[in-house]
């Protein structure tokens, strides 16, 4: 099973067609100016139909060195000392010694075309906003459902610090968390107009928020995020419940030093009770990924943890769909507008308001194995399509001059799930995985060769599945997806690993898997650059319209 531990650098692709066309003015500069040794073009155009991609380069850290930093920083007790300094992707082989270590380094928005040509690159302010490697969970980026705004969440602290991921936020501090340090989450919010604006929130104290969106319901925007809370021990204190999965906020125009966030603000949970499970760790069955937004129904994935369902959630504001924990959403449903912190109770946590899709996976995570589904971004291409990307098991066994778990598998890739009307539930219809090399190692121009001696497994990273997605659907009756690898190797942390943007184009209207579809290239891995997540529609909305 996957080891989901640090933070990431990352890289997401987004439409810039309807979100931001016309927000810089034309023309860009002939000779591009430098951010950390990066290319920075300025006032160019956006152009309708790019692909808008945020990413993160490491940034050597001097502060860390071998033999001699503790970690984690301010430890008290149980620390570690660094094993290696701060140089990638070497010092990631300080996982060894430190379960919540990563670094945090500068977002950039790069505008390129949907072949990998780079347009722009616009860079976050890292004052206000940064990432930070390793983590293979984060970097997802979405447009509002009015097309307005990009929405990505990160971590309110400079660069070259080592785990913010996993450090409390200042307003929910778990004192059981072996990383002492405190920081804000924030979601940031891109205008038309180009402007950026901040967020913040006490919510993923302990851990890291994964994803944001921003829809308009009756002219209030409201911003819905998924991610995970919690770095201590059990029982979780009440902070950490009510800011882990599923959280509802109003975005701030404040700049951040004038904003005071109160306690997290939950929108929905799970408990697999509902499925007629034992009750397990309270709050860790909200450990989502992926999020989206399709006809008025915010839905869920979670793809990692012991705890809880691997599967898709919709959040269910009927109080109707799912008495079983299991059903559809409900016509006419809304999006939520309140929080539900006032259900919460020591014994059992936040009420239920969430559903497995039905059709989805119902085994525990606990049981889980190589073959088992780990799902992380969805992108519905009509009402009865949708996709889930699968990352795979992260299961890095290496024989032979290959990762065999994960050239084996037939559950990771892109998986086509289609509504059956007469069955009334959702049914996998095949899985993508040609060109994707499953399990195969590849080489990154100037990546360590060989083997690394913490590890004892070839540093040289393969693709192990798919996370982040989204898609388009072209007049000729087929859908164009745009998709993040994900990858196994014997790197200190398989997060910090180069991986890729790939594409494919599937027919639409096909339920079994057609013959010469094959995965592309789109953006290669690169060093020190990883690829973290996608968020892409065409048009005004998200969610493939």
């Amino acid at each position: 099973m996957r080891r989901r531990t640090g933070i990431a650098a990352f890289l997401t692709v987004l439409s810039a067609a309807a979100v931001l066309a016309g927000t810089a003015a034309a023309g860009a500069s002939a000779t591009p100016a430098t951010s950390h040794g990066r290319p920075v073009y300025q006032d160019h155009l956006l152009v309708p139909g790019d692909l808008l991609v945020s990413e993160s380069y490491y940034v050597n850290d001097p502060d860390i060195v071998a033999g001699q930093t503790i970690l984690p920083p301010g430890c008290t007790s149980g620390c570690g000392t660094a094993i290696a300094n701060g140089n990638y992707p070497y010092v990631f082989n300080n996982d060894s010694v430190d379960g919540s270590f990563g670094v945090t380094s500068p977002l950039y928005l790069r505008e390129i075309t949907p072949f990998g040509q780079t347009q722009d690159v616009i860079p976050v302010p890292s004052s206000e906003l940064s990432t930070s490697f390793s983590s293979k969970s984060e970097g997802a980026l979405n447009l509002s459902t009015d097309g307005k705004y990009v929405t990505f969440i990160g971590y309110v602290a400079p660069p070259d610090v080592a785990d913010v991921s996993n450090a409390n936020t200042p307003g929910v501090i778990d004192p059981t968390n072996p990383v002492p340090g405190a920081y804000y989450r924030a979601v940031a919010r891109l205008s038309a107009d180009g402007r950026f604006t901040f967020t913040e929130t006490n919510a993923y104290s302990g851990n890291n928020g994964r994803a944001a969106i921003e829809a308009d319901v009756d002219g209030t925007y409201y911003i819905y995020t998924a991610g995970n809370a919690g770095n201590g021990s059990n029982p979780q204190p009440e902070g950490i419940v009510l800011g882990a999965g599923a959280q509802i906020s109003t975005p701030s125009d404040l700049p951040e030093p004038q904003q005071d966030p109160g306690q997290p603000t939950p929108a929905g949970s799970f408990s697999v009770t509902e499925l007629g499970d034992k009750a397990d760790k309270v709050g860790k069955d909200d450990n989502f990924r992926g999020l989206t937004i399709y006809d008025n129904v915010l839905y869920y994935t979670k793809g990692s943890g012991s705890n809880g369902v691997n599967t898709v959630y919709f959040l269910d504001t009927t109080g109707t769909a799912c008495p079983d924990g299991v059903g559809l959403p409900a016509p006419g449903a809304t999006l939520p507008t309140t929080s539900i912190a006032s259900t919460y109770t020591a014994a059992s946590g936040l009420a239920s308001n969430m559903c497995v899709l039905k059709g989805f996976p119902t085994a525990l995570a606990k049981d889980a194995t190589d073959a088992s589904d780990y799902p992380f971004g969805i992108w519905f291409a009509n009402p009865t399509t949708l996709y889930v990307a699968d990352e795979g098991s992260g299961d890095n066994t290496y024989a032979n001059g290959t990762y065999t778990a994960d050239a084996a598998s037939t559950t990771a890739g892109l998986q086509k799930w289609v509504f059956n009307a007469s069955a009334g539930e959702w049914q996998l219809a095949y899985t993508l995985q040609d060109g994707l090399n499953l399990g195969t190692p590849y080489t990154v121009p100037g990546y360590p060769t060989g083997i690394n001696p913490v590890t004892g497994l070839p540093w040289a990273p393969a693709t192990d599945g798919l996370r982040n997605l989204t898609g388009r659907v072209n007049p000729n009756g087929t859908v164009t997806i745009w998709a993040v690898t994900s990858t196994v190797s014997g790197g200190g942390d398989q997060g910090a690993d180069p991986n890729k943007l790939v594409s494919i184009t599937d027919r639409l209207d096909a339920t079994t898997l057609p013959a010469n579809e094959s995965f592309q290239t789109v953006i290669p891995a690169r060093y020190d650059q990883v690829v973290r997540g996608v968020s892409f529609t065409p048009g005004t909305t998200s969610g493939g319209r």
